[in-house]
């Protein structure tokens, strides 16, 4: 009677660890997640598209700082650099 009470705390003890264990990590969240096709496909989607305008916005900014500073470039007078700036920047301009 009392090996099979303390094996039954043993027991439970385990399972409290594999239940914490897993709520940690997410495990089952991911596990229901993959059983929902529909679920994993939107929040894919969401996870693309959300990706695809970050790489926009950060581009565009990382851009425009550039040009920024080639146009910084160009009033300084550098002869070889400058016309060859100036150039890029007419034809960022024109586009």
């Amino acid at each position: 009677m009392f090996r099979k009470n303390k094996l039954e705390k043993q027991l439970l003890k385990n399972l409290e660890q594999i239940n914490n264990t897993l709520t940690k990590n997410n495990i089952l969240e991911f596990t229901e997640l993959l059983g929902n096709k529909k679920q994993l496909l939107i929040r894919n989607l969401m996870t693309g598209i959300s990706k695809g305008i970050g790489i926009g916005i950060g581009f565009t900014i990382l851009t425009a700082i550039l040009v920024i500073i080639l146009q910084k470039i160009v009033t300084l007078n550098i002869p070889v650099i400058g016309d060859y700036i100036a150039d890029i920047i007419e034809i960022v301009q024109n586009r």
